[in-house]
């Protein structure tokens, strides 16, 4: 009997060629798209991204073409709970969150999973570029041939459990390759742009999103540099993040950066670049892969953004569930928020949540 496999089908290329290349390897692959836009008008005609109505639409017709059974299932209100009202009530303690980091944590590897389970799946699988292998009794997360689109960065909160039960087929292929399969098999997705912004916030503008979300919530306040001297007003402390330099709409006659954000005053703190170099952070809600735990000094890489280069580093225990991360060089512009993502060569060690600075 087939091995069956639940795939989160999101409409694009990835994932469609993932459930592919599954059914080719004789899998029993049964598509599936996570229903988590909150209201069908917001939706209905919006073009792309993995919210999209035009998605479900996508993803039925691959389903179609490539012969799988196809549904989508209602995750509204847990990405409302888990997804959303987590990036807001981020934002207004000034913070960055990570919404995708906390969608694979919360939905597609843990609820989407336990329902596959429930109907007899054996795993799950979803078009991220990144591998699971198994090596000396313990899985590993590794990641993908194809270095420029790596997505192992979102997927450090995998368990043992979970990466047991699931699949990621593109990981092996780059996605120039994968683009190539699609238009063998006749996909229409073969060319479809990649969906690059937060996808419950189609116009992209996150500090708009928040202020019509939580009224009130949102308010002017300071700039000031870091000796407390006011050098204007901002429009709300969700509109910034550490390291920005454009859309401040302060003109100081030098170059500034947003080196701090204060919630409890309300204050952004402004100030040269050299300020937003740093070396050390702590890490909370950490998750190790490719060891229990830690029980002391650790050499690794880790990179404080999805976009960043690894860097090397040491990772210390620091607490309960903490860890401590000394980098060689200082990064730049580590923010609250983010999460750090530990490496050893290509395999992922584990990650955690930047909780601040030392």
């Amino acid at each position: 009997m087939n091995k069956k496999v639940v795939i989160g089908m999101s409409g694009g290329v990835d994932s469609s060629v993932a459930a592919y290349l599954l059914k080719e390897a004789g899998y029993d692959v049964i598509g599936v798209t996570m229903q988590i836009w909150q209201e069908d008008k917001e939706y209905e005609e919006r073009e792309g991204g993995c919210c999209s109505l035009s998605a479900v639409d996508d993803a039925r017709r691959v389903a179609d073409k490539i012969g799988i059974p196809f549904y989508v299932l209602n995750f509204r209100d847990s990405f409302k709970e888990k997804v959303i009202d987590y990036f807001v009530d981020e934002y207004l303690e000034g913070k960055t969150p990570n919404p995708c980091i906390a969608c694979n944590k919360h939905l597609k590897f843990d609820e989407l999973l336990r329902k596959a389970q429930g109907i007899g799946a054996d795993y799950v699988a979803t078009g991220h570029y990144a591998k699971i292998e198994e090596r000396d009794g313990r899985f590993q997360l590794i990641r993908s041939d194809d270095s420029r689109k790596d997505q192992t960065y979102a997927l450090y909160n995998l368990t043992q459990e979970q990466l047991s039960h699931t699949l990621m087929p593109c990981g092996e292929y780059t996605k120039d390759r994968i683009r190539e399969i699609a238009k063998e098999i006749g996909l229409a997705v073969h060319n479809k742009k990649d969906s690059e912004e937060i996808c419950f916030i189609p116009d992209n503008n996150h500090g708009r999103y928040i202020t019509i979300a939580k009224p009130g919530q949102v308010k002017e306040g300071n700039f000031i540099d870091k000796e407390g001297n006011i050098l204007g007003r901002h429009k709300g402390i969700v509109y910034y993040t550490i390291g920005q330099r454009k859309g401040l709409g302060i003109a100081l006659g030098r170059p500034v950066f947003v080196t701090d954000i204060n919630p409890m005053t309300n204050e952004v703190v402004l100030g040269p670049e050299e300020d937003i170099f740093k070396t050390d952070l702590i890490a909370k809600e950490v998750n190790f892969i490719s060891i229990d735990k830690l029980n002391g000094p650790l050499e690794v890489e880790a990179k404080v953004r999805y976009s960043g280069k690894p860097a090397k580093a040491i990772i210390s225990p620091y607490g309960e569930d903490k860890v401590k991360v000394s980098f060689e060089e200082k990064q730049r512009a580590i923010t609250k928020g983010q999460s750090v993502v530990f490496y050893s060569g290509d395999i992922v060690v584990g990650g955690g949540v930047i909780e601040g600075l030392v």
